[in-house]
């Protein structure tokens, strides 16, 4: 089912906000009625469309002399679709002293009728009408994810009463520990937990994944999800301003915002580079006739060329060439679930030569696996009932080893055992009374420092014996006591799947030097970066020492740098880049980012890092193409080789083939 068009979200009652804050067109608003808002589509296309009907025929009219009048009534109508709008725009942008391309083309248009050209005036207005519709085409298509995460934003959720009964209340309205339903087919309104229902919800909007997802009693469900199938009852457990979907649209709003330094240059300067042209076209228009034996008036008069010139010199290409081909990175960026705080995190990812990686749940899933169960000496329970054991004091736990034990024993069928006198003692490990085939036993399992002090000093050597050789190897190890039966327990942090092809492609692509940086032990940190082919890495870091690395590899080399946890925060915010694991990562790190992988898919780097090598050569692109438009058209402009009208069309064709090459970016 597709999400809702804002004209059906906005037949039901709503606040002037809801709309105005979705950055949609106006033609769009729910406070124009049907007919209205058919007319209001895209208006200023068809007012330029219908413009450029009524200048063709008023050429056609031109060879008829007994049409000429006529012709002249159409050319007024030409101005006063495509020049009235263009007037009122640059009365007021004088009003507010800013002197600017609009400006620069409106006193083009009109100055043209003073020498006797109206004709290549209208055609002026008219084409630069028609291009700045198809700017706006182009910045709308470019911005697409918002439009699309603000259409998914439900603006009023059924609340689900004391009483049983469901009001509709705005999500506005509503606050943390509210019950809502969320119907089948309906999009989730606000951040929750599921306390009633099971249903599959699909999260393609937020994290780029296009397949469902299961949630129970107990599962958080993000504001934006789509409820699929059954329906759900949640507990709200943010606000709808500060909800998942929430803060995703004002990580894309800050990024359409915030300007990368070359635009921010072209922006300062634009204003004295019109108010020079504009200067410089008086200057031609007055000199000119002095330096060249031309007249003042006349198709080859010095007011001629100099309005020629000042069509041509106007910088529109320059001005749309760095913004479309950010906005269409970063909204390409969108769809495929990263999220970028600006176009210049592309920069400073471009400029980047090395990038370093956290460990556990960056380059590991962090989730650790099983791997065997080994007695130390003669035991009298079996592996198998060692095992069993394990799994029944784990139950009771939630930390990583309880998650594997319980993954496995699911996968084996692991028949539990009854345990009494439970107790979790934190950060040590579990003990409990468990009833086995031999009666009541105590068993203990946690770490090895935990066990050892309850065995003799045989068993407890043998066992130091075995953790030391195994920890070589870079495995993660438990210790479980059963009576006076002593078992080692082994896990591991396994990499996550085809990120081994991914650093290769880095460092085969882009050169990029791959640094692994982690608070785990010095053995399991170097059996992953064997395995994953990282040549530099450094273990055993706190999270201090973590940012001295980054400080010093951004410094030296420009570091693009990738966590998840609360620990990474500071790390990510000292990096060149900061880039953070979305669904796993803290609020803390996500802050502190620059860029953020929604879906966690650290896969997606390479494509991220070409992306934003593309951006950069889109851009160089687009400011040569304006550059050699401006350069070939304003000077022979200038020396009477090229006419107004074709000064016209150079220029407006320039700023059109300026915006389509910064569209490709929206290519993935």
């Amino acid at each position: 089912m597709d999400a809702p068009s804002l004209s059906q979200r906005f037949r039901r009652p709503i606040v002037f906000d809801d709309f105005f804050d979705s950055d949609e067109q106006e033609s769009a608003s729910p406070f124009l009625s049907p007919q209205s808002r058919k007319w209001a589509v895209n208006l200023t296309l068809k007012a330029s469309i219908f413009a450029a009907f009524l200048l063709v025929l008023s050429f056609i009219f031109l060879w008829f002399p007994s049409l000429v009048p006529l012709s002249h009534l159409l050319l007024a109508a030409v101005y006063f679709f495509a020049g009235i709008p263009a007037l009122i725009e640059s009365i007021q942008d004088l009003t507010n002293m800013d002197i600017n391309i609009d400006i620069l083309m409106t006193l083009a248009a009109f100055s043209s009728i003073l020498i006797g050209s109206g004709m290549e005036g209208g055609l002026l207005l008219v084409l630069f009408a028609l291009s700045g519709a198809m700017e706006d085409a182009v910045t709308n298509r470019a911005k697409g994810a918002m439009s699309s995460l603000y259409k998914l934003s439900p603006t009023l959720a059924s609340v689900v009463t004391s009483k049983g009964t469901l009001v509709e209340r705005s999500v506005k309205e509503i606050s943390v520990g509210t019950k809502i339903l969320v119907k089948a087919g309906q999009v989730v309104p606000l951040d929750g937990t599921v306390i009633d229902g099971v249903s599959e919800v699909n999260l393609v909007h937020l994290t780029g994944e296009n397949f469902p997802l299961t949630k129970r009693v107990g599962d958080a469900v993000p504001a934006g999800a789509r409820n699929l199938d059954g329906s759900l009852t949640l507990e709200v457990t943010h606000t709808s301003n500060d909800s998942t979907l929430a803060k995703i649209i004002q990580l894309v709003t800050q990024a359409q915002e915030a300007r990368p330094k070359l635009q921010r240059w072209f922006d300062q300067v634009s204003q004295r580079y019109a108010i020079s042209i504009i200067a410089a076209s008086a200057l031609f228009a007055l000199f000119l006739p002095l330096l060249l034996k031309i007249p003042f008036f006349g198709t080859e008069g010095s007011i001629y060329r100099a309005l020629a010139f000042l069509i041509a010199a106007s910088p529109c290409a320059l001005i749309i060439a760095i913004p479309i081909a950010y906005l269409s990175a970063i909204s390409s960026c969108a769809r495929n679930g990263i999220l970028l705080k600006g176009g210049i995190s592309l920069d400073a990812l471009a400029a980047c030569q090395a990038i370093a990686f956290d460990k556990t749940g960056t380059l590991t899933t962090g989730d650790l696996t099983f791997l065997d169960i080994e007695p130390i000496e003669h035991t009298s329970f079996s592996t198998l009932e060692a095992l069993t054991a394990a799994y029944s004091l784990e139950m009771n736990a939630v930390h990583p080893i309880a998650k594997a034990l319980l993954k496995h024993g699911h996968q084996t069928e692991v028949a539990p055992l009854a345990v009494k006198d439970f107790k979790n003692v934190p950060g040590y490990g579990l003990e409990g009374t468990l009833q086995t085939a031999k009666g009541s036993v105590e068993a203990y399992i946690g770490k090895p420092d935990y066990v050892l002090p309850r065995v003799s000093e045989r068993r407890a050597a043998l066992l130091k014996s075995k953790i030391e050789n195994l920890q070589e190897a870079g495995e993660l190890l438990a210790a479980l006591l059963i009576d006076q039966d002593l078992f080692l327990l082994r896990f591991r942090d396994t990499p996550r799947k085809n990120v081994q092809k991914t650093l290769q492609l880095l460092k085969k692509n882009w050169n990029l030097l791959l640094v692994m940086l982690t608070g785990d032990h010095q053995a399991s940190a170097r059996r992953v970066a064997l395995e994953l082919g990282i040549e530099e890495f450094h273990a055993d870091l706190t999270p201090e020492d973590k940012l001295q690395y980054v400080n010093k590899l951004s410094h030296t080399k420009g570091l693009a740098m990738i966590g998840d946890g609360v620990n990474d925060a500071p790390a990510l915010a000292r990096a060149t880049v900061g880039i953070c694991m979305g669904k796993v990562g803290s609020s803390s790190a996500i802050d502190a980012s620059d860029i953020v992988l929604l879906q966690d898919n650290i896969e997606q780097l390479d494509w991220l890092v070409k992306k934003a090598h593309q951006t950069q050569s889109i851009v160089q692109q687009n400011l040569l193409l304006a550059g050699l438009a401006i350069v070939l058209a304003s000077l022979p402009a200038l020396l009477g080789y090229i006419p107004l009208w074709l000064a016209v069309i150079l220029h407006e064709g320039g700023t059109v083939l300026v915006g389509l090459n910064g569209l490709r970016l929206i290519r993935n």
